[in-house]
């Protein structure tokens, strides 16, 4: 509208004119992209109390199909310990399969979870999906359009799984779905920065036994109360490095 008017016209402080006069435009609000920061500062999630309590859950899609006829991995983290499912799925999987996998890989392992954070996929918002959770008592914690940090857990975790997986497939050849438990075992057993430890230690008190470390053990490991000494408060000791790494999260968001 400037440029159209300067042509003709002129008048002191007439950008601003327009500017202020575009920007009353109901029409203009509605269909113009917004290019501003966020508004408000970063509201962190609170760390959960226990494991696989609070997890979050997101797709990765459009992905070559198998020779099983996968072509999407359905990534569910638990938010306290970082462990993690990687399941083979197929994109067209209804909200009626996805809950009977839910229930078959997470529930019959780890128990019904209190919340669940994910995007808006359509099956996350169809109206079983909710009715399922409500049931079993599940809250769901769908993000905010345009606020990535509310997934970010989830999308990090993407990124980490998606280059194990292109390793696998530059080294090994073959399918992806072959590699998925290879990656899911890798990614359990690496060190966490957040949590100062790999997942597998922090779920199960423990290191994995691998072929890098094929220490013994035994049940002497379990027999006395030291352990579980010991987990009580290796598990103080995560959530005050959680608490730290999401301070320091939420400094550097907010300073933009």
């Amino acid at each position: 509208m400037y440029q159209d008017l300067r042509k003709e016209y002129w008048w002191p402080d007439m950008k601003n004119d327009v500017t202020e006069y575009v920007n009353k435009c109901l029409t203009c609000s509605l269909v113009k992209a917004e290019h501003q920061k966020p508004c408000g500062r970063m509201q962190p999630l609170p760390i959960p109390e226990w494991k696989w309590e609070e997890i979050t859950m997101d797709f990765i899609t459009k992905l070559p199909r198998t020779a099983k006829g996968n072509d999407t991995i359905w990534e569910i983290v638990d938010r306290l310990t970082k462990s993690a499912h990687f399941l083979p799925i197929r994109e067209t999987y209804s909200s009626e399969r996805l809950a009977e996998i839910f229930i078959k890989e997470v529930v019959s392992r780890h128990g019904m979870p209190l919340s669940i954070v994910s995007d808006r996929d359509t099956r996350f918002m169809s109206r079983f999906w909710k009715k399922f959770n409500e049931a079993m008592g599940t809250r769901l914690n769908i993000s905010t359009a345009y606020h990535p940090q509310t997934d970010g857990q989830s999308e990090r975790t993407i990124q980490t799984l998606e280059d194990m997986l292109r390793a696998c497939i530059i080294d090994f050849g073959g399918s992806w779905d072959n590699h998925l438990p290879l990656a899911e075992f890798s990614y359990k057993n690496n060190y966490h920065s957040t949590i100062g430890m790999p997942p597998f230690e922090m779920l199960y008190g423990r290191r994995c036994r691998t072929p890098v470390c094929w220490r013994g053990i035994g049940k002497k490991d379990f027999a006395s109360l030291e352990v579980v000494k010991a987990t009580s408060e290796k598990f103080d000791q995560i959530k005050a490095r959680m608490k730290a790494t999401k301070d320091r999260q939420k400094s550097y968001a907010d300073k933009r």
